[in-house]
C-alpha cells in the first residue's frame, strides 16, 4: 500500500520529533495517548490556546513551559518538527495550509476541511510541500481492527456481503451551549461529520470503497443548525451493502461495526469512542477457516489503541520515509462520503462516488442561503 515519498519530503535527521499542540481541548488527549508514552518519538515542545487558562492548565500538568496564544508565531520555529492541530473545524483549513508552507509536518483531527473543493487544495498544497500530512482516524488503531484488515487482506473473508455501522450516542443542549458547536461555518456539519465520520472510516478501511449512497438527514434531538440523525444506504464497489444509522439522542452510548462476509462475519466491540479496540468477534464459516484465521494471527503484534496507535504508526512512517499511516487522499475520501450523504439527503435520489469539481456540492455541502 505504500510508495515511497517524493524527493521534495522532509528527511528529519533525528529519531525524536518536536511537536507543537494547537487547541488544548481535544489536543490534551493527543497528549495524553499519543505523545506522553512515547518519549523517545516525541518532544512535546509547545502548546498554543486562546484560553490562557486552558493553556496554563494543559502546560502545567505536562510540564510544558513554552506556551503561546498566537499560532502564527509557531511556523517559523526551526525546533518544531510537526504541528498538530485540534482546533475548531472552521480553522482547520488556514492552520493546514500555513503550516504545511512553513515546512512542517502536520497532524489534524477531523474533519479535515469543509468541502471536496478544499480538501483538493490541500492535497495540491501537499504535493508542493516538504512536510506531510496526517488526518486523524484513530478507530484504526486498535488490536481488533488490524487484526479484521488482516484477515481480509489475507483473502481468507472472501466475498463481502452486506455490514452495519452504527453511531448510537448521546448528546444534550448543554453539549452545545459552545460558541462553535452545532452550527455550519464553524462545525462544517452534525452528527455525520462530528461523530460518525470515524466509524465510516473504520467501515470503508475493512470494506472497502463506496459506490453509490442513499441517505436521509433531520434534526430532532436538540434545538441546533445542524443534523442529528442520519440514516444511509451504501453500496459497495464491491457490490456489498453496508447500512449506517447515527444519532445523538440514544440513551446509552455505542458505536459498532458488523460486517458479514462469505467465509467470516466480524463485529467489532461496542466501545463508543474506541470501537477498534480487541477483541473483535470473528465467526468463521467452518474450521477450515478457523484454522487458517488462528494461522494468520499468529505472529500479530499489539499496534497501540487510538492515538498511541495512529502516532506512533505517523513516527515510522516519517523516519522510513514513507507515506503517513493516514493520509490527505483517506480524508478525501471520508469527505466524499459526507458530501453523498447530504447531496442524497437534499434531492431524495442516490449519489454516485467518485465525486469531481462538476457537482454542485463540490464546493460546499452546506445549506445554501
Amino acid at each position: 500500500m505504500n510508495v515511497t515519498l517524493p524527493a521534495q519530503a522532509i528527511a528529519t535527521p533525528t529519531r525524536r520529533l518536536r511537536v507543537a499542540v494547537v487547541g488544548c481541548g481535544i489536543g490534551r488527549s493527543h497528549i495524553v495517548e499519543g505523545y506522553q508514552p512515547a518519549p523517545e518519538c516525541f518532544d512535546l515542545a509547545a502548546l498554543c490556546d486562546l484560553d490562557p487558562a486552558r493553556l496554563a492548565s494543559v502546560g502545567e500538568e505536562f510540564g510544558v513551559r513554552d506556551r503561546v496564544t498566537d499560532f502564527d508565531a509557531l511556523l517559523g520555529r526551526d525546533d518544531i518538527d510537526v504541528i498538530d492541530i485540534c482546533t475548531p473545524p472552521g480553522l482547520h483549513k488556514s492552520m493546514i495550509l500555513k503550516a504545511l508552507a512553513a515546512g512542517k509536518h502536520v497532524v489534524c483531527e477531523k474533519p479535515l476541511v469543509g468541502s471536496l473543493k478544499e480538501v483538493d487544495e490541500i492535497i495540491e498544497a501537499e504535493a508542493r510541500a516538504r512536510g506531510r500530512l496526517m488526518p486523524i482516524f484513530q478507530y484504526r488503531f486498535g488490536d481488533g481492527a488490524m487484526q479484521a484488515r488482516r484477515i481480509i487482506d489475507a483473502g481468507l473473508a472472501g466475498k463481502p456481503y452486506v455490514g452495519v455501522a452504527e453511531t448510537f450516542w448521546k448528546r444534550t443542549a448543554e453539549y452545545y451551549d459552545n460558541p462553535w458547536r452545532g452550527r455550519w461555518k464553524t462545525e462544517l456539519g452534525g452528527v455525520l461529520m462530528t461523530h460518525a465520520i470515524h466509524i465510516h472510516d473504520l467501515a470503508t478501511f475493512l470494506f472497502g470503497p463506496i459506490d453509490r449512497v442513499f441517505a436521509r438527514t433531520a434534526t430532532r434531538v436538540n434545538a441546533i443548525e445542524v443534523e442529528d440523525c442520519v440514516s444511509a444506504s451504501w453500496r459497495m464497489q464491491s457490490g456489498a451493502f453496508l447500512s449506517s444509522t447515527a444519532t445523538l439522542g440514544s440513551q446509552d452510548e455505542i458505536s459498532r461495526l458488523r460486517l458479514h462476509f462469505e467465509n467470516v462475519t466480524i463485529e467489532s466491540t461496542h466501545e463508543p469512542y474506541s470501537p477498534g479496540d480487541g477483541p473483535w468477534t470473528i465467526l468463521p464459516a467452518n474450521d477450515e477457516v478457523a484454522a487458517a484465521i488462528e494461522e494468520a494471527l499468529s505472529d500479530f503484534e499489539p499496534v497501540g489503541r487510538r492515538f498511541r496507535g495512529q502516532m506512533a504508526a505517523f513516527h515510522k512512517a516519517l523516519m522510513a520515509g514513507e507515506p503517513p499511516p493516514v493520509t490527505s487522499r483517506d480524508a478525501r475520501r471520508s469527505l466524499e462520503l459526507v458530501t453523498a450523504v447530504y447531496a442524497s439527503a437534499d434531492s431524495g435520489t442516490d449519489i454516485e462516488l467518485p465525486i469531481g469539481p462538476d457537482h454542485p456540492k463540490y464546493a460546499s455541502w452546506q445549506p445554501q442561503d
